[in-house]
């Protein structure tokens, strides 16, 4: 067989990481249950131009096309395989907010308003691939529509949810979470009070400050977005405002106040970063964070806008990010605002990985290993198995009736912690401790903590 030359981008965990990311998810899905969100499914592709709706994309885009439709073009015979011509083009999604929007406006009529849904799917983003970067991930988003309105509350309600979610995960050695959050209409206030009109052009800019740096942010907003230096500086110094309270709404206030830049969008903006930070403050002290450089690069935010990092781990950066949304999911009648966030799993999971930040108790359900004497008596190890199966102990039979001690060393390899011993008196051992006991498959349960994978701190 030729050598197999790996694929970059594209995470396969081995088992042990497997279970990892199983828990991060299992986590994620229970807590978004437990604030209301339905689970739903979209399919792998969209039409081509529904996804590149989106700005700036065209080059993530994965685009379909079939082997029959290729060899029929270049044999000058596409009527008869099926011109791609005569089709959508399709594209396989690359995030899971456009087929969520696409997904509304299909089924409004039989949807409840507003309607709260989460979503753990594959995506797909031809991208070059870099530490924490892939071309197939896994994501899980949590997203709010309403019909017409969706009340600002879930804007604070969102990232409170993430919050909680992603908190839920620190008894496993996931590190601690900042999210950062902003809001679009302070920004677009400010930088229209200042008499700047290319508001997408200065967005733009400011998210690149984490790659370039203040000094070429301020260049490129000088010559491209057509400020002044003047203008360029007072930009950077809102992007430099930060802060877990209230008095960061003063700090903006003040500094819109020396440059002229009040406007009533950006006092409506204010107002309603306040009302999230103060809800913050109460329900997850320190964790939410207001965070003026967040500027998100998509365009179709208008609210607020949220960014999650890893304390201590922020030059991965955002594994978790969103926002408002207010026309995303349209059909030119109906319009159906939004505010959601996503987090990156795999992204998430390749860093608690690589980090050695927490690692799986064994890489394989099983608890048990049921022996087999000889070929003969394999009924007889199938029976105890079944036994233990039926009590929702998870088992295995040993692949071959070789000696016992082969057998104990296959069930170490796997991470199996106990070995049964079929016969006239049943024995289990736990081959942790050497500990061998009399056991009745009828009756017999290995310690909670043994009976699936778990989750640990590294070293644990």
């Amino acid at each position: 067989m030729a050598r197999i030359s790996p694929l970059s981008g594209f995470p396969e965990w081995l088992p042990d990481g497997r279970v990892v990311e199983q828990h991060v998810l299992d986590v994620l899905r229970r807590t978004f249950e437990l604030h209301g969100f339905a689970g739903i499914e979209t399919r792998a592709v969209e039409p081509l131009d529904q996804l590149l709706r989106k700005g700036e994309t065209s080059k993530e885009v994965y685009v379909l096309r079939r082997l029959q439709d290729e060899v029929a073009t270049s044999e000058g015979d596409a009527a008869s395989a099926g011109s791609p011509r005569s089709e959508k083009q399709l594209g396989l999604h690359f995030d899971l907010t456009v087929p969520f929007a696409r997904y509304v406006l299909e089924n409004a009529g039989r949807l409840a308003f507003p309607f709260k849904r989460y979503q753990i799917q594959k995506v797909w983003r031809g991208e070059r691939p870099q530490d924490g970067r892939f071309r197939e991930f896994c994501q899980a988003d949590i997203d709010v529509v309403g019909a017409g309105e969706l009340p600002y509350h879930f804007e604070v309600e969102l990232p409170l949810v993430m919050a909680e979610a992603l908190g839920a995960l620190r008894e496993i050695g996931v590190p601690e979470v900042r999210v950062l959050v902003n809001n679009r209409r302070v920004a677009e206030g400010f930088y229209r009070g200042l008499g700047i009109e290319d508001v997408e052009g200065v967005l733009r800019q400011i998210d690149k400050l984490d790659k370039i740096g203040p000094d070429r942010v301020a260049e490129l907003l000088v010559a491209e977005q057509g400020a002044t230096p003047q203008q360029a500086g007072a930009c950077l110094d809102l992007a430099a405002i930060s802060g877990a309270d209230v008095a960061v709404i003063e700090r903006v206030r003040a500094l819109a106040d020396r440059h002229g830049a009040c406007t009533e969008l950006l006092e409506t903006g204010l107002s309603e970063l306040s009302a999230l930070i103060e809800a913050a403050s109460t329900r997850a002290p320190g964790v939410v964070v207001a965070d003026l450089k967040i500027a998100r690069g998509l365009d179709y935010y208008t609210g607020s806008v949220y960014e999650t990092v890893l304390v201590g781990h922020e030059e991965l950066g955002s594994i978790c990010s969103g926002g408002r949304y207010d026309t995303l999911a349209s059909d030119g009648k109906n319009t159906y605002p939004g505010v959601g966030l996503s987090i990156g799993v795999s992204r998430l999971v390749s860093r608690l990985l690589s980090a050695g930040l927490l690692t799986a108790t064994r890489g394989v359900p099983t608890a048990v290993l049921v022996a087999v004497s000889d070929e003969e008596s394999r009924a007889a190890s199938d029976a105890v198995a079944a036994a233990l199966r039926a009590r929702g102990v998870p088992t295995d039979v040993a692949p071959s009736a070789a000696k016992f001690g082969k057998q104990i060393k296959y069930a170490d390899r796997r991470g199996i912690p106990f070995v049964w011993f079929p016969g006239d008196e049943h024995q289990v051992k736990d081959i942790r401790s050497g500990e061998q006991v009399e056991a009745d498959p009828a009756t017999w349960h290995p310690a909670a903590a043994d009976l699936w994978p778990r989750v640990v701190p590294a070293g644990e």
